[in-house]
C-alpha cells in the first residue's frame, strides 16, 4: 500500500520534502526523483532479474512477530557493542562503494551522520573519498572494508593506512571474485560517459549536476593511488580488473595476521563457510548476498542467518546485511540470533535525498521504528529479543 501511494503521489507531483518522508520507502522515492537515471539505476538496481535484490526484503517481511503482552517497556535500551566498540544501537552503516555518485559529499556526509548518531560507519575500498579524508571528517568508530584484489601489495598498503589513521576494525568482502551482472547499470548508461543522452539526463537534474561540478573531479582514490589516473571510468575499470577470482582462505588468514584487530568477513551465507571464517581468525561474520548485486538467485540473507548462528555457536559476532528497510526488520534479525545488522541502501536513499541531513533522517527513522517495535513486542532490552518472538513461514 505504501509503494502504491508513493507512485500515485509521484504522478501528482506532490511527493513530500525530506522532513516529510515518514519511512525509508518514501526517502527512496525522493532519492529517485533527485537523481539522474544513470545514477538511480545503480542505487536501485541489482543483478540480472533482481530476484535476490527483492527477495532480501520480502523474506524479512514474511517473518511474523509474536508480541509479549503486559511487559514494562517504559524505558527501552538499545545500546550494544559491535566490533568491540560501544554503539547506540545494533545497526551500522554498511560499506557502500561510489557514494559520491549519490551526493557530492558522499562518504564524508555518511560518516559524519553516523558519528552524530553514535553508530559505526563502514567505508568501502571502492569509495570516492580517501580513507584519510573520511577519518578526518568524522571522529566516530569506523571499519574499512577491503576487496579481494590481485595486487596484494596494494591491499597491505591499505591495511597500514587504516592502522595509521586509527580505524577500529577491518573487513573483507568475499562474495566479489568478479563483478555481478547488473544489467540495469548498463541500461542506465553511466559507463558510457558524457553521451548526448546522459548530458540531457544530467541537465534535467541541475541540483545534482551543479553539486558534482562544485566538488571537483569524481575519482576512486585506491585506483588513483595505484595508477595515477584520475578518470572515473578508468578508475572503475581498474577496480573491476583487480578483483581476484583466485583469492583463497589462506589469503584471508594472512590479512587477519597482518591486521591483528577486530576483523569482519562479509558475504557469508553457508554454515561451512562460517566455520572456516572462525578457523582463519574472523571475529565478526556478516551474513550477506551483496544486496542482490552479485549472484542473482542467491538465498535471502535472513533465511541463511539461523544456519550461520548455529554453526558459529557463539564464537564470533554475527551481523545480518541485506534488505533492512524497517525497524521491525532489525528486531527480527536479532530474534534469529544476529548481534546487529548493517544497512546500505536505506542510508543511501537519505544521502541522495538530502546529503548529511538525509542520512540523519534515515538513521532516525530506523532508530525510532526499532524502539517502537521493541515496545510493541514487549522487549525492554536487547536481551529480551529472543527466538520465540518470531515465526518463520
Amino acid at each position: 500500500m505504501i509503494r502504491l501511494y508513493i507512485e500515485r503521489e509521484r504522478e501528482r507531483g506532490s511527493m513530500p520534502a525530506l522532513s516529510g518522508c515518514q519511512n525509508i520507502t518514501e526517502l527512496g522515492a525522493l532519492a529517485r526523483r533527485r537523481l539522474p537515471l544513470p545514477v538511480s539505476a545503480i542505487l536501485f538496481g541489482g543483478a540480472e532479474d533482481e530476484v535476490t535484490l527483492h527477495r532480501n526484503t520480502r523474506a524479512l517481511d514474511d517473518i511474523a512477530i509474536i508480541p509479549k503482552a503486559l511487559v514494562d517497556v517504559a524505558h527501552v535500551q538499545t545500546e550494544t557493542t559491535l566490533f568491540g566498540i560501544q554503539t547506540k544501537s545494533p545497526f551500522f552503516c554498511s560499506p557502500t562503494g561510489l557514494s559520491r555518485l549519490f551526493h557530492p559529499e558522499g562518504e564524508l556526509a555518511v560518516a559524519r551522520a553516523a558519528a552524530r548518531k553514535g553508530l559505526f560507519y563502514g567505508l568501502s575500498a571502492n569509495s570516492t573519498h580517501s580513507l584519510e579524508a573520511v577519518n578526518t571528517a568524522s571522529d566516530g568508530p569506523k571499519l574499512f572494508q577491503l576487496l579481494p584484489l590481485r595486487d596484494r601489495g596494494l591491499m597491505r598498503a591499505l591495511i597500514e593506512r587504516c592502522r595509521a589513521s586509527g580505524y577500529h576494525a577491518l573487513g573483507l568482502t568475499i562474495d566479489a571474485p568478479t563483478r555481478g551482472n547488473c544489467e540495469g547499470d548498463v541500461r542506465g548508461g553511466l559507463g558510457r560517459g558524457l553521451t548526448p543522452a546522459n548530458l540531457v539526463r544530467f541537465a534535467m537534474h541541475p541540483r545534482w549536476s551543479i553539486g558534482q561540478v562544485q566538488h571537483g573531479r569524481l575519482t576512486i582514490p585506491i585506483a588513483v593511488d595505484a595508477t595515477n589516473v584520475r578518470d572515473f571510468a578508468d578508475n572503475s575499470r581498474f577496480v573491476g580488473a583487480q578483483l581476484d577470482p583466485g583469492f583463497s582462505w589462506k589469503d584471508v588468514e594472512d590479512i587477519v595476521t597482518l591486521w591483528k584487530g577486530p576483523f569482519a568477513l562479509k558475504g557469508v551465507l553457508a554454515p561451512d563457510d562460517a566455520k572456516r571464517a572462525l578457523d582463519v581468525g574472523a571475529t565478526s561474520i556478516i551474513v550477506s548476498n551483496h544486496g542482490g548485486r552479485q549472484l542473482d538467485g542467491a538465498a535471502a540473507a535472513i533465511t541463511c542467518l539461523p544456519g550461520v548462528v548455529a554453526a558459529v555457536a557463539g564464537r564470533a559476532e554475527i551481523i545480518l546485511d541485506g534488505g533492512i528497510r524497517r525497524g521491525s526488520h532489525i528486531l527480527k534479525a536479532l530474534a534469529l540470533g544476529a548481534h546487529g545488522v548493517s544497512i546500505g541502501r536505506a542510508y543511501l536513499y537519505g544521502l541522495a535525498a538530502g546529503g548529511e541531513q538525509g542520512v540523519l533522517h534515515a538513521l532516525s527513522i530506523l532508530q525510532q521504528e526499532f524502539e517502537r517495535a521493541m515496545r510493541l513486542s514487549g522487549c525492554a532490552t536487547l536481551a529480551d529479543i529472543s527466538r520465540d518472538l518470531v515465526r518463520i513461514p
